[in-house]
C-alpha cells in the first residue's frame, strides 16, 4: 500500500490546516498523508527532484519535515483514537505542535523512490506524545527520529 484513504490532516480545522508539510489547504506544501497501518502510523510519500541534495539524493530538509509532520500527525491519530474516533469518523482531529525533533541519517536517500515513515506512539503525558519513527526507501531505511509533540496550545487559536 503506498496510499492513506483517511489521513488524519483531512479532519484538522480549517484554521490548523495550513502547514507547509502536512496542510491540505497549503497549495504550496507536500501535504502528507498519515493514516494508520495496524498499531504503528504511516506516511508514504514520493520527493520531487526539487528537494535535491546531490543529484540522485534527496535533500536532509526534506526527511527532517517528513519526520516532524509524521510525528504530530501520529500524536493526533493516537490522541484522536483514546478519544474513540478513528479518521473517517468526521470527527474534527486534535492539532498538534513540535516541542522536540530528532534525526539521524542513515543512509542517502535515492531520489525517485517512494519513501514511508513508520511512527509507534508512545503517550508521555495526558496531552504530550512521542513518536520514535522510520524512513525506508524501498527497504533500505535511510532516517530516524523522534518527535515530541504536544496538543496545539489555546492561544495559537488567536
Amino acid at each position: 500500500m503506498t496510499t492513506i484513504e483517511h489521513a488524519i490532516q483531512d479532519y484538522y480545522p480549517n484554521d490548523f490546516a495550513h502547514c507547509y508539510g502536512c496542510g491540505r489547504l497549503n497549495e504550496d506544501g507536500h501535504h502528507f498523508r498519515t493514516g494508520w497501518e495496524g498499531n504503528q502510523t504511516v506516511t508514504y510519500y514520493t520527493p520531487d527532484k526539487k528537494y535535491t541534495a546531490v543529484p540522485g539524493f534527496v535533500y536532509g530538509g526534506f526527511l527532517a519535515s517528513l519526520i516532524d509532520c509524521h510525528g504530530t500527525g501520529s500524536a493526533s491519530l493516537a490522541l484522536h483514537r483514546k478519544n474513540g474516533y478513528e479518521p473517517g469518523d468526521e470527527e474534527e482531529a486534535p492539532r498538534f505542535v513540535t516541542a522536540s525533533l530528532e534525526i539521524k541519517f542513515t543512509k542517502p536517500t535515492p531520489q525517485g523512490v517512494t519513501l514511508k515513515a513508520i511512527g509507534n506512539v508512545e503517550e508521555v503525558r495526558e496531552n504530550k506524545f512521542r513518536t520514535e519513527i522510520e524512513v525506508f526507501a524501498e527497504e533500505e531505511k535511510v532516517a530516524s527520529g523522534t518527535v515530541v509533540a504536544v496538543v496545539m496550545p489555546d492561544h495559537f487559536a488567536k
